[in-house]
């Protein structure tokens, strides 16, 4: 199946001047999702993965899937102020300000493979934020994998640069 098909491309969207890759076309299709699904968990197994780590909010759509599939522990890593347990949180610079990333404090333990799942990556900084999160409770980002990476934005080298191996099932040219 052509994957690259069913994203759709919407221009200034959220504003002037960016080209926005939309998975809903891909998320309407039970077969793509199958397919998807599959190949994140084939990545999971080859990273030794022993949980698995979905960032808010499209990251919730794959990583939950895979854990499930490997019988893995989903971990939700989430805006400030989303989980109601004691949290470990790492701000982080975006193009215009900052943001703030938690994970629950008793969500990952020591010496654990993580495997971050998300849908797109850019110039890395959310993934990379996530990175030092799982680090932070002393567990391993053994890798991410994501549907979507935009080439030329620096979020495969922002990782790499960290240690931690990064696949994509669709690469586009920004």
């Amino acid at each position: 199946m052509n994957l690259s098909q069913l994203i759709r491309d919407v221009e200034d969207y959220p504003k002037p001047g960016i080209l926005f890759r939309d998975i809903t076309p891909l998320l309407a299709n039970g077969e793509a999702m199958r397919e998807v699904t599959r190949a994140f968990a084939d990545y999971a197994v080859a990273m030794k993965a022993e949980a698995i780590a979905g960032i808010e909010a499209r990251g919730f759509i794959f990583a939950p899937a895979v854990a499930a599939q490997l019988g893995l522990p989903f971990i939700p890593v989430r805006k400030e102020g989303k989980l109601p347990y004691e949290c470990v949180t790492h701000s982080y610079d975006l193009e215009y300000g900052s943001d703030t990333l938690q994970i629950h404090t008793d969500a990952l333990h020591e010496g654990q493979r993580v495997v971050i799942v998300d849908d797109l990556i850019a110039t890395g900084g959310t993934a990379g934020a996530t990175v030092e999160l799982v680090r932070k409770l002393k567990a391993i980002p053994a890798g991410a994998i994501f549907l979507i990476e935009l080439d030329g934005l620096g979020g495969r080298d922002e990782l790499e640069g960290r240690g931690v191996r990064v696949d994509a099932l669709l690469r586009y040219e920004e």
